[in-house]
C-alpha cells in the first residue's frame, strides 16, 4: 500500500491511496471519522439560565463546539489513572458568564487550560435580551465519534475510485466531449480528444462525455471510455480544526494496525488452545 500525497494543509488533505482494496478503504474513512479521539463538552452545570433556550438545548449546543486538542497531553477518562472521576489530565473546564442584551459566543467560554479554547470564537450560542442572563460551568473530556458525533474530528471524509480515461484512435475530434465535461477534463489537440494535463484527479466519473459521444458520434461504440483502478482510491478529508488533519490520518491507521496486530493475537491464541485441546 501506498499513500501519495498530492495536498496537505492544517484543516485539508487530499491523496491517493494505492494498491489497496475497497474494504480496506472504506476501514480507513470509518478510522478517521469515528476512532480518532477529540476533546468535547460532556458535562454542563447550569447554574442561571434564563434565555430562550432549555437547559438541554444549551448543553447540546455546548457540546458540539469544536475545541483545540492536544492528544499527547491528553488522556481519554475511560484509561486515565483517576478512574473517570475527572483531572487535569482527561478533563478540561470551561466557564461562561454572560448577561444580555447580546450574543453568547463561543469566544466567551472561558478555558481553564489555555491550550484547549475552542476552535471558533463566533460561534453563535443563544441571543440574550435585556435582564437575561447564563451562567455554566462546562467539563470537556477525550473519547471518539463511534461513541457521539460531537467527537468526530472531521467535518467531510470520504474516497472516490481512481478514474480511467481511454480515448480510441477514431477519435474524430468532434469536441462534444469537451463541453459536455463539467470538470473541463477534456480538451482537443491535433483533432483528437486529449486529457487536460493534471485534471484526471478531478473526474466525476459522470459518464457524461461517453454518453454524448455515443449519441453524438460515428457508429455505435464511443470513442471515449470511463472506467476505474479499483486498486487506487482518491481520497479527501477535512478536519474541524480541533486535530491537524495529518495527525488525523496517521492516528487512523496507527488504529488499524492495532486491531490488526490484536485480531491476529486472538486467532494465534485460538490455534494454541485448538491444537492443545486435539494433543489432549
Amino acid at each position: 500500500m501506498e499513500i501519495v500525497m498530492s495536498k496537505c494543509n492544517e484543516n485539508n488533505a487530499r491523496f491517493i491511496l494505492k494498491s489497496t482494496t475497497t474494504a480496506f478503504a472504506n476501514a480507513f474513512r470509518r478510522a478517521m471519522i469515528s476512532e480518532v479521539p477529540t476533546l468535547a463538552i460532556e458535562d454542563v452545570k447550569i447554574y442561571d439560565n434564563t434565555s430562550v433556550l432549555f437547559d438541554e438545548m444549551l448543553a447540546h449546543r455546548l457540546g458540539l463546539i469544536p475545541l483545540r486538542t492536544d492528544l499527547n497531553a491528553c488522556t481519554p477518562i475511560t484509561e486515565c489513572l483517576c478512574n473517570g472521576e475527572g483531572c487535569s489530565r482527561c478533563t478540561a473546564t470551561y466557564t461562561l458568564s454572560v448577561e444580555g442584551p447580546r450574543m453568547v459566543y463561543s469566544r466567551d467560554l472561558i478555558p481553564q487550560n489555555s491550550a484547549s479554547p475552542p476552535v471558533y470564537d463566533n460561534i453563535p450560542i443563544v441571543k440574550l435580551n435585556e435582564n437575561q442572563k447564563v451562567v455554566i460551568e462546562a467539563k470537556a473530556v477525550i473519547n471518539i465519534g463511534k461513541e457521539h458525533a460531537k467527537w468526530q474530528p472531521t467535518v467531510a471524509c470520504g474516497y472516490k475510485s481512481y478514474p480511467v480515461i481511454t480515448i480510441d484512435e477514431h477519435c474524430d475530434g468532434c469536441g462534444m466531449c469537451v463541453e459536455e465535461c463539467p470538470r473541463g477534463i477534456l480538451a482537443i489537440d491535433n483533432g483528437k480528444a486529449i486529457i487536460v494535463e493534471n485534471k484526471l484527479e478531478n473526474c466525476l466519473l459522470c459518464g457524461l462525455c461517453q454518453r454524448v459521444c455515443l449519441t453524438g458520434g460515428i457508429g455505435s461504440v464511443p470513442s471515449i471510455h470511463i472506467d476505474t483502478d479499483e486498486t487506487s482510491k482518491i481520497f479527501v478529508v477535512e478536519g474541524d480544526h480541533s486535530l491537524p488533519v495529518r495527525e488525523i490520518i496517521e492516528r487512523a491507521l496507527l488504529g488499524l494496525k492495532k486491531k490488526s496486530e490484536d485480531l491476529l493475537t486472538a486467532l494465534n491464541e485460538i490455534s494454541e488452545e485448538v491444537s492443545n485441546a486435539k494433543n489432549d
